[in-house]
């Protein structure tokens, strides 16, 4: 700090004032672009993630009744075992051709699909889950050679067994 002093010391009157005025402004520069602009930005942030918060609150107290009278329906109880319903199910959703497997496992199901279009297996875990209450116990899916096309083991189970 001393050598600095004696190099501002050092500096002509002009000069000093120079260096004096470069460090309020460099101090201004610091303190707008890196104090306040980041503060700024985080609480207008944060107001916009509160407002949208409002939003969904206010839609969720709209559709509250219409939310409660859906999750009152109860799956489709059509008395096949589990094993024959994923089955039925998937040949329905046209995945017949790559179902290479089907089992029982303990209360559920344990299916393997091979080479099955995506958006298909997508509505048919949909479908077995809106419709006839099979939850997805276990799932790995992976890439097939073709486009859009994966490979999928499967274990459902039926919540509260």
């Amino acid at each position: 700090m001393n050598k600095l002093r004696a190099w501002y010391a050092g500096l002509q009157d002009r000069e000093q004032r120079v260096v004096a005025v470069g460090g309020v402004v460099l101090t201004f520069l610091i303190l707008v672009l890196g104090v306040l602009m980041p503060l700024q930005s985080a609480v207008s942030s944060g107001a916009r993630r509160n407002e949208v918060r409002r939003e969904d609150l206010a839609w969720m107290q709209v559709n509250a009744p219409e939310i409660r009278a859906a999750g009152n329906q109860l799956a489709e109880d059509t008395g096949e075992a589990p094993v024959v319903l994923v089955d039925r199910v998937a040949r329905e959703a046209g995945l017949g051709a790559a179902l290479r497997g089907t089992q029982p496992n303990g209360t559920g199901v344990r299916v393997q699909l091979e080479a099955a279009p995506f958006d298909t297996v997508i509505t048919w875990l949909a479908t077995l889950d809106e419709r006839y209450g099979l939850a997805i116990e276990t799932i790995t899916v992976d890439r097939a050679a073709r486009p859009g096309v994966v490979n999928a083991s499967i274990t459902f189970t039926r919540p509260g067994h």
